[in-house]
């Protein structure tokens, strides 16, 4: 049956930043699929995750971590080692942004935001896709953006490091989708989520945007749910080196 194919029961599935936002749906969804769920965030304190967690009956380890630790992937990978004994799946979902003109950008933020939107992915890539690459299998999903494909406006930091994020998702790709890894990347659009809420807050940005939607509405973490559990599951394993949008239609208009 097609269905089975999305099912990731017996799988264990580390993701990043799941305590909230885009990283809460996307780790419900892959709980609600069947598999247990290691989250990385700043606190083991994770309510909302862990409710929902409990209530797809898997199992979660909370592990409080800071993303520019360059150890932290590497404490991440033996945590989840020892708890689950293998690692199926990947989420690299925390991301951070900074908004200021560009020719204001600290390179004090620059540097801040690519520590936790690019360095660490590339940590925890190369840490967890050394472990898959190992075991033969594996399922790498990185967040991108509607920005690793546009410029955005006054996000310069934000848009480089998506766009890196994208390309170093097809590299991984080209090097491991052999070796029975598939790297994907998420390229949300325009979410409601605490990332956005500059933009929501401004009325006439908010407007505009919303305007420029063919679905007519801002997207929420359910909308990338689907998405994500297609490129954790059996039903994507010849999905290699692919940037899924999950815009509205956005990128149509």
């Amino acid at each position: 049956m097609i269905l089975n194919q999305f099912r990731l029961d017996g799988r264990v599935a580390l993701i990043t930043g799941a305590n909230r936002g885009l990283g809460l749906g996307m780790a419900t969804a892959l709980a609600e699929a069947g598999a247990d769920i290691v989250s990385v965030q700043r606190s083991v304190e994770v309510p909302a995750l862990a409710e929902r967690v409990n209530a797809a009956e898997r199992r979660l380890l909370p592990l409080a971590l800071d993303l520019t630790d360059p150890d932290a992937a590497q404490r991440a990978l033996a945590a989840t080692l020892d708890r689950f004994g293998r690692v199926d799946i990947l989420v690299n979902n925390a991301g951070v942004q900074h908004r200021a003109p560009a020719s204001d950008f600290s390179f004090d933020d620059w540097e801040a935001v690519l520590a936790v939107n690019l360095d660490a992915v590339f940590r925890f890539c190369q840490m967890v896709g050394r472990e898959m690459v190992r075991q033969g299998h594996g399922k790498i999903i990185n967040t991108a953006s509607l920005l690793a494909i546009q410029g955005g406006i006054t996000v310069p930091a934000y848009a480089a490091s998506k766009h890196a994020v994208a390309g170093l998702t097809k590299a991984l790709c080209n090097e491991w989708a052999g070796r029975g890894v598939n790297v994907n990347a998420i390229a949300p659009g325009y979410m409601d989520t605490d990332l956005n809420v500059t933009l929501r807050a401004d009325p006439a940005r908010s407007r505009a945007i919303g305007e420029r939607i063919p679905a007519g509405r801002w997207g929420t973490a359910e909308d990338v749910a689907g998405a994500v559990v297609f490129l954790a599951s059996p039903a994507s394993d010849y999905v290699h080196g692919h940037v899924l949008v999950v815009d509205g239609g956005w990128l149509a208009r």
